[in-house]
């Protein structure tokens, strides 16, 4: 658990854009784990099972609230995985994701933030292989035709 804490919170993070909320969410997944930990077939795809113990704690949390999430004021920055894009450009992915059905989100995080193959996406989501890759085909296509949108819009201005 100690060796993919930050994963997750991230992970949680990019549901609720909430900082007490992502632990709150990475505490009950951690909770539901520990309960079932004598359920878990396979120990050594321990992080592709909690991972997808946090995706649905995440979805549960997301219906019971119902209700919109806003980015904190923590001066701009991001608790997500650091990489070299600006600070507009992160706002603008999260605004994307923000787009999404909460079950489409855990395609893009788990490609983008989390840089998983697909075989392992397929096993967190517990999809064939060749689904998640449609689907995740599917979202990019959604997310660029949002983008471009958005792009004449604000051209327009």
């Amino acid at each position: 658990m100690e060796l993919c804490k930050e994963k997750l919170y991230r992970f949680a993070y990019c549901y609720v854009k909430n900082e007490q909320e992502a632990l709150e969410i990475v505490s009950e997944a951690t909770y539901k784990a520990y309960l079932s930990l004598k359920k878990m077939k396979n120990p050594e795809y321990f992080e592709t099972w909690i991972s997808r113990i946090v995706i649905n704690c995440a979805l549960d949390h997301m219906r019971k609230k119902k209700r919109y999430t806003y980015m904190e004021d923590g001066g701009g920055e991001l608790p997500a995985k650091e990489a070299p894009i600006s600070l507009e450009e992160k706002w603008d992915l999260y605004e994307a994701l923000d787009q999404l059905p909460p079950e489409e989100r855990a395609f893009i995080i788990l490609k983008y933030f989390e840089d998983r193959r697909f075989k392992d996406m397929a096993e967190v989501l517990s999809l064939p292989e060749n689904t998640v890759k449609t689907k995740l085909y599917r979202i990019l296509d959604k997310l660029k035709k949002h983008l471009k949108k958005e792009e004449v819009v604000s051209h327009d201005r």
